[in-house]
């Protein structure tokens, strides 16, 4: 759930607003005249990176031959 300022509101409380909001985890909607005009989302920790390695982990669905040819030879179109 979001919680909704009017644009007037958030310009006279903007640094208290993203206070609230750190601590909250809730995105706010800014409004004018009633009608959303933007969203502000706590933004996501990217002081902690993950390794690539192992990231496509389980993400293999068929392994046969690796060193077989993808397709036949004869599918190529630089062949004809």
């Amino acid at each position: 759930m979001s919680k909704v300022v009017g644009a007037a509101e958030f310009k006279a409380k903007c640094l208290n607003l993203i206070d609230q909001m750190r601590n909250d985890d809730e995105s706010i909607v800014i409004t004018k005249r009633g009608k959303p005009v933007a969203v502000l989302s706590p933004a996501r920790d990217t002081t902690e990176r993950k390794s690539i390695i192992g990231a496509m982990r389980g993400s293999v669905l068929r392994y046969d031959d690796p060193l077989s040819p993808a397709v036949e030879p004869e599918d190529w179109d630089a062949l004809r």
